[in-house]
């Protein structure tokens, strides 16, 4: 995130405080004194909570990034049918959850031939609210219904996404940005160590085998390229320390793209839980004064005007969402919130760059929509199933260490997390083999 980014949220945490002093019926001393114990409690027990899925899940993105390549993907999304949005979904599933490097990725796609709807409808999505790590910790914090509610409504809104760019959207207009795409940097290759697209005429460095010539992004890049490891499979480079090796890079990298976020949701979570009196939270969602569908529907758009406004992504909106869900946000709203992480002022700033201003608008405003949209009829499906959940039953409580599963895990996770990134800061390993090799240490 940008300075810009952090002052601005700096601005809504001290208007968070300053709401909270204003609307309390405490003396001021006691409430703040309150307030900040519940804030501190909350945040330390939600990152207490989901420290062993947030380690596990960074370290499978890492090793599906590490021991695969991408470079056939764009040939399968090519299309606009089921196999081409099932695909896209599939490899959204097993790919970043990081927003930024999912837009990234996306337009990569979509710049060699991807369709919109494959490539910025269902992979795009799925790599950012359909991934492995977002689902534990929804399932820890919010839930299992939350959690199949997600999956169920991300294919919904995947779906209405296809519809918009396929039916609703002139092909000209997807076109253009394509065009734009390629006219921004119609020359990039894959840095075949880390996986760094650059520019090879810009490239320092770079080497030749058999007739192919592979570029490099550093020296420390192309001193550990091994071209024999170029068509390495899974199972070697799993049962491989330089396989590892490049998995605890490439999660490092993830941590090191999201680490902030991640906070700062927590961080949020417990200024909200701590510093906003319960009065204000009931006269917001004051209940279904105008009938139950018009109440769902307006607090689903709001969910996901809160979910622009905060700046925060993927895994940083679930402790949010379970403070809102807990203040009396419906269950669908709360899932128009958490689905709007694709339309934060950063990322919609970036589709611009990318696409250019038309197409930015069109998909930001698709995005919008379809979250609204989904929000509301999930939330419908499973009322008349009767599986929404108690606010009560959220998971916001203070810190408690115990000798459970919890304990256990985190205990697991920490060790295993120390064992990746000494990997990570190894210069250079052994392999299975009888031979050395150096290894590339990511920045």
């Amino acid at each position: 995130m940008e300075q810009r980014e952090y002052a601005i949220l700096a601005v809504i945490a001290l208007a968070t405080v300053a709401l909270g002093a204003l609307t309390t019926s405490e003396p001021l001393w006691a409430f703040f004194v309150e307030s900040t114990r519940q804030f501190l409690t909350t945040t330390a027990a939600m990152a207490w909570i989901t420290w062993w899925a947030l380690v596990i899940g960074f370290a499978i993105a890492g090793g599906v990034e590490a021991w695969t390549s991408d470079e056939e993907v764009s040939d399968l999304l090519e299309g606009h049918g089921l196999r081409e949005i099932g695909y896209g979904s599939l490899f959204g599933f097993v790919s970043s959850s990081c927003s930024y490097s999912a837009i990234a990725t996306a337009k990569n796609l979509f710049k060699k031939g991807g369709s919109a709807a494959a490539t910025l409808g269902a992979f795009m999505f799925a790599s950012t609210n359909l991934v492995i790590e977002i689902g534990i910790v929804i399932y820890l914090l919010l839930g299992w219904q939350f959690l199949v509610a997600d999956v169920v409504g991300g294919f919904m809104l995947i779906g209405l996404m296809v519809v918009g760019f396929v039916y609703l959207t002139p092909d000209e207009v997807i076109e253009r940005a394509r065009e734009n795409v390629q006219d921004e940097n119609d020359s990039t290759v894959t840095d075949p160590v880390c996986g760094m697209e650059i520019d090879p005429n810009e490239a320092d460095y770079s080497t030749e085998h058999d007739g192919r010539t592979y570029y490099f992004c550093s020296a420390s890049c192309k001193e550990s390229f091994d071209p024999e490891e170029v068509n390495t499979t899974i199972r070697e480079q799993a049962t491989s320390l330089s396989g590892w090796k490049a998995l605890a890079d490439k999660q490092w990298s993830e941590w090191g793209m999201l680490w902030d976020e991640i906070a700062i949701g927590f961080i949020f979570a417990g200024l909200i839980s701590g510093f906003i009196p319960e009065s204000v939270w009931t006269s917001v969602f004051s209940g279904p004064t105008l009938g139950l569908p018009v109440y769902v529907f307006w607090t689903a758009a709001l969910g996901a005007v809160i979910g622009v406004a905060t700046f925060v992504c993927s895994v940083g909106n679930v402790p949010f969402a379970a403070v809102l869900y807990a203040n009396g946000l419906p269950f669908g709203s709360v899932l128009s919130y958490i689905y709007a992480d694709l339309i934060v002022p950063p990322i919609m700033d970036a589709y611009r760059e990318y696409y250019g201003t038309e197409f930015a608008a069109i998909l930001s405003g698709m995005i919008f929509l379809s979250a609204v949209l989904t929000g509301f009829v999930i939330h419908f499906i499973f009322l008349g199933a009767g599986v929404i959940p108690s606010a009560s039953s959220v998971q916001i409580a203070e810190v408690s260490i115990e000798m459970n599963y919890k304990l256990v895990l985190n205990v697991l996770a920490t060790i295993f997390f120390l064992f990746l990134y000494w990997l990570h800061r190894s210069e250079s390993t052994i392999d299975e083999g009888d031979h050395s090799e150096h290894v590339h240490t990511a920045n």
